[in-house]
């Protein structure tokens, strides 16, 4: 295969659970032929069900047609063998949970069994490809492309090169993300959390020490920030906003308010009590809100409802 993201044509996801169906399906609408595997029927059978109900939304949302519909599910097989469904992939993503043991493992057989100029990437959000990639013989074909939930829908991909990671694989997995309509961003380092969610997490740290200090309800919070800066910020990002601010003028901001602001390492009381209670959020019924429907149901409803508003406001932005 020669080296370049116009001869990629054949993908492998590996692992069809949260975010596994909706890679494979950005890959299917733009004609790639794509190979789900996992290591349960059930599993495969849920994704492919998962994946038509969101093109059904896509209808709704008037970005598919029926007929296209058709030829994207054309181009997806499933398979439950590991060495079949990545024999003859071009790129291949692993999309499996965040079990560090289970990634070194599983891209352990990947690199066996996969062509030598394969490309293997992880979507993992937080662990490092050197350490996910430790018993891979060509460790220059490991890169990391973490996509964010729902990933049919989201446009932005981090592509985060390893240690070993060569240039050539790094600028071809850019290349390819580009070619099916994603925004990836290069980052350069390999860090804990890579970029997005060291930021997404500081804003959550400091949201529930606001919580835990009565400061405000999760109503009035949720919906203060999606009023304000969170509305702004799908238009112009976090430094252009600090340009328009004026810089003198975040500087004294800042330097008044860096004393106030949570710094703790330990995860706020207030997340550990619900779990205790079993208040993991949509899939039981209750976190910080309460909702009528119930795990399966409620999760289906609750996404095809927040796609739709993402679909929309996505077609918003690119007009």
């Amino acid at each position: 295969m020669e080296r370049d993201s116009d001869s990629i044509h054949e993908i492998a996801v590996i692992g069809c659970g949260l975010m596994g169906h909706g890679i494979a399906q950005t890959f299917a609408q733009k004609e790639y032929s794509v190979t789900m595997y996992d290591t349960h029927h059930s599993i495969l059978e849920k994704a492919i069900s998962q994946i038509q109900s969101n093109l059904d939304t896509f209808i709704e949302a008037g970005v598919e047609t029926e007929e296209s519909i058709k030829k994207v599910l054309s181009n997806i097989r499933i398979s439950l063998d590991l060495r079949s469904a990545v024999k003859y992939a071009h790129f291949v993503i692993e999309a499996a949970p965040e079990d560090l043991m289970l990634k070194m493992n599983l891209f352990a057989e990947m690199d066996r069994y996969a062509h030598e100029d394969a490309i293997l990437a992880s979507n993992t959000s937080t662990l490092p490809i050197s350490k996910i990639g430790k018993k891979v013989i060509r460790k220059e074909r490991l890169i990391i492309t973490h996509w964010f939930n729902p990933p049919h829908i989201i446009p932005v991909v981090e592509v985060v090169r390893g240690e070993a990671t060569s240039q050539e694989v790094f600028e071809i997995s850019y290349r390819l993300l580009e070619k099916i309509g994603k925004r990836p961003i290069k980052i350069l380092k390999e860090i804990p959390g890579f970029l997005i969610n060291r930021v997404q997490t500081a804003m959550f740290r400091e949201i529930l020490s606001l919580l835990e200090l009565g400061v405000a309800t999760p109503e009035d919070i949720d919906l203060g920030i999606k009023g304000s800066f969170g509305l702004r910020l799908a238009v112009i990002g976090p430094l252009q906003t600090m340009d328009m601010g004026g810089l003198d003028l975040m500087y004294k901001g800042m330097k008044y308010l860096y004393p106030f602001i949570d710094r703790s390492i330990e995860v706020q009381k207030i997340l550990g009590k619900k779990i205790e209670r079993n208040e993991l959020g949509l899939k039981t019924g209750e976190g910080f809100f309460q909702y009528e429907q119930k795990e399966a149901l409620a999760q289906y409803r609750h996404s095809k409802e927040r796609d739709k508003k993402l679909l929309y406001l996505l077609k918003t932005f690119s007009e």
